[in-house]
């Protein structure tokens, strides 16, 4: 008998699943998600034991291991809340309350939605415009990029409340300013990843639109933008993201009392941890799903285009 022969089917069958869940993108991406959240569990219970140690010592109260586990992750006003105690507050905020509430969650996700997609749009068509003077124009590109580049090593949070109080002084207000926020750090990637695209072709491309006397318009539409379709959606599944940052920080030096960000406002200054973390979950979900459409739009437009990916 054959080494093989002894081994069990039930054995050779889960390693096959195994095998097959983990060549996948789900099944590793699962093994992270469950690591992250059995690390949130532990360092909740280790961050929360000292505050919850404190109650039973000033109430007398003998406990057991069990015990302040338990207790550690029902507090009220937790330093790090539990991973169930968020899903608990996303669902009582989304589910169980009104769109139209001040509570609800949905409510002020599209209230930052609305500023983070105005602010994407401007810096992609603002993005597209620039890339496409630096490509053409020499002095431009020796002139203008070092900026471009220079201009996102300016913290985002020391810049805002600038350019609220500057637009607010001009009598512009309501969504753009903090759209413009969202537009200053979503830019930057459109326009590197259309520079590089638009610079894509290889020489002997060009010189063969030449050959057969094609204009600058030809070789740009024809070759030239094509080419740089895939840098172009590269860089605006960064720019989502970083439009909806910029759509949160723009919320918090205007004392906004609508948006995500206004959200993690009230929580900071009445110690709601909870109400905190289900708004960044909130928002973490959003980029997820933005950056997802985006990559859905990849695909279609460049199956459209006859180009595999």
């Amino acid at each position: 008998m054959t080494t093989d022969a002894l081994i069990s089917p039930g054995v050779v069958r889960g390693q096959g699943l195994w095998s097959r869940l983990m060549s996948g993108k789900t099944g590793p991406v699962m093994v992270i998600v469950m690591a992250i959240i059995a690390i949130w569990y532990f360092s909740a219970v280790m961050l929360n034991s000292p505050f919850q140690e404190e109650i039973y010592k000033r109430n007398n109260i003998e406990w057991t291991t069990s015990q302040l586990i338990s207790d550690t992750l029902e507090q009220e006003r937790p330093v790090l809340p539990a991973p169930h105690q968020v899903l608990v507050e996303l669902y009582k905020t989304t589910v169980l309350k009104k769109i139209t509430s001040k509570r609800s969650l949905v409510y002020h996700s599209w209230i930052t939605l609305s500023t983070t997609l105005l602010g994407f749009v401007i810096g992609t068509v603002l993005g597209i415009l620039l890339a496409v003077g630096i490509v053409h124009n020499r002095s431009l590109d020796k002139s203008l990029m070092p900026w471009i580049i220079s201009s996102q090593t300016i913290p985002i949070l020391a810049i805002a409340p600038m350019i609220i109080v500057v637009l607010n002084a001009i009598g512009i207000q309501g969504i753009l300013p903090k759209a413009f926020i969202a537009t200053y750090l979503s830019f930057f990637p459109i326009t590197v990843g259309i520079v590089k695209g638009l610079r894509s072709p290889e020489v002997i491309h060009l010189d063969l639109m030449r050959t057969y006397n094609a204009s600058n318009w030809d070789l740009f539409w024809k070759l030239r933008w094509p080419s740089s379709v895939p840098y172009l959606f590269t860089g605006m599944k960064v720019a989502i993201a970083t439009s909806l940052v910029g759509a949160i920080v723009g919320e918090l030096p205007t004392g906004a009392v609508e948006g995500l960000g206004a959200r993690l406002l009230a929580g900071s200054y009445y110690g709601q941890t909870v109400q905190i973390w289900s708004a960044l979950i909130a928002a973490a979900l959003l980029a997820a799903g933005l950056v997802s459409l985006v990559g859905i739009s990849n695909k279609i437009v460049l199956k459209k285009m006859g180009m595999a990916q």
